[in-house]
């Protein structure tokens, strides 16, 4: 009997690459497989055309300047060389860096490591499981935060397990009065909302192509020219490629990539966001509909900040089902690629760290499933996989008796 593909809604952990973003890379494996670098003969030249035009489009998509893209090998490279690479070219400035619970490892990681270097952070608070607004950031707790030593704060544009949207311009205001750079992890955010650096006002910001349905392994970090001038230590060196801000040989084929991702994600936003955030709908409602206990984590699903803007991606639910261990769910589902809250990931043992900072106990954390819906789902696999966690959490809850 043939294996069946399990229906796959995992998409905030990575995207399958959309078969248009496969085809304008292809030339650049085995026809324009020039070094970038290598300008004095055509292969090079063409690759190096390739590259420009290819930043001209990330950048224009993002409202940024081509020289203020940076390439890495993806988002937690950039989170690394933005908080570690400014930490380490302004500590006789200070070194205190203020950031949020609920980042991702890719932020908290390097974090951890300057604090073993002498420096200090301060964590911030979020609201509240229960809240209709669960896991925002007040901005007003950043500034609260700042201290005179302190030289950056680094807060995710949406997060990756909750899918909570945070006020980043409030924010960026906030450091801007105070003389302090902000950094902002938009991993989870590019080509799935709209993204402009100038609106947000950000001095760096992250993201990676493997998030939107472009290859893995390239990224790319946008660091803001002009006055006050933004400062950090390469992280990468060898090479002087980018300007020395990051060395090595450029992935022509990976650039090529999630500049076409990006353009496809924009031009089809003002109609995927509602149909992810209609998709999303129906699982929650199909799920509430056949399970006692389900709880969502996270701001509620129509959570509106001022403005009018989602305060939750439109793809993404995270719910827990309170005596359910979320990998025996999983287990028992072949037929569905998700998440558990139980394992964040395969390197990370243990429940969510996000989640226990939204104040859920470790056995309601672990009982929890995150679902990221994405551009090749259908409400016809929606109707499945709420038939599949239905199934099978309806089971282990007989068999616990």
């Amino acid at each position: 009997m043939a294996h069946s593909t399990p229906i796959y809604m995992d998409n905030h952990a990575t995207t399958r690459t959309d078969p248009r973003v496969v085809e304008a890379m292809l030339p650049y494996f085995s026809e324009v497989y020039g070094n970038p670098g290598s300008v004095g003969h055509e292969y090079g030249a063409e690759a190096h055309t390739a590259v420009e035009l290819a930043t001209a489009s990330l950048a224009a998509q993002l409202g940024a300047d081509p020289q203020e893209i940076i390439f890495t090998s993806g988002a937690t490279e950039s989170n690394n060389l933005a908080i570690r690479g400014l930490a380490e070219r302004n500590q006789r400035r200070g070194k205190h860096l203020v950031s949020v619970r609920t980042e991702h490892r890719a932020v908290l990681d390097p974090l951890e490591r300057l604090v073993q270097q002498g420096y200090e952070v301060t964590l911030l608070e979020v609201e509240r499981h229960g809240s209709t607004r669960a896991g925002w950031l007040d901005p007003e707790q950043v500034a609260e935060a700042i201290q005179d030593d302190t030289i950056l704060v680094s807060v995710m544009l949406a997060n990756n397990e909750i899918g909570v949207i945070q006020p980043l311009a409030e924010i960026a205001a906030v450091c801007r009065h105070s003389g302090v750079l902000l950094h902002c992890d938009a991993t989870q955010a590019v080509g799935k909302i709209p993204v402009s650096v100038r609106e947000l006002g950000v001095d760096l910001m992250s993201f990676s192509g493997h998030k939107i349905y472009g290859p893995k392994g390239i990224g790319a970090l946008y660091v803001r020219r002009g006055s006050p001038i933004v400062r950090f230590s390469p992280q990468i060196t060898g090479g002087g490629q980018q300007g020395g801000r990051r060395s090595g040989t450029l992935n022509v084929p990976g650039i090529v990539g999630m500049a076409r991702a990006l353009e496809l994600c924009i031009d089809e936003l003002p109609t995927e966001e509602e149909r992810l955030a209609g998709l999303r709908d129906q699982l929650f409602a199909g799920l509430q509909e056949r399970l006692s206990g389900v709880q969502l984590c996270g701001p509620t699903l129509d959570e509106r900040n001022p403005a009018g803007d989602r305060l939750r991606l439109p793809g993404n639910l995270d719910v827990a089902f309170g005596d359910i261990d979320g990998e025996a769910v999983l287990i028992e589902m072949d037929n569905l690629a998700v998440s558990s809250g139980a394992t964040c990931s395969s390197h990370e043992p243990g429940p969510s760290h996000v989640l226990l900072a939204l104040g859920l106990s470790e056995d309601l954390a672990r009982s929890s499933l995150r679902f990221g819906l994405g551009r090749f789902n259908t409400p016809a696999e929606v109707d499945s996989a709420i038939k599949s966690v239905t199934s099978a959490i309806e089971k282990l809850r007989k068999l616990a008796g």
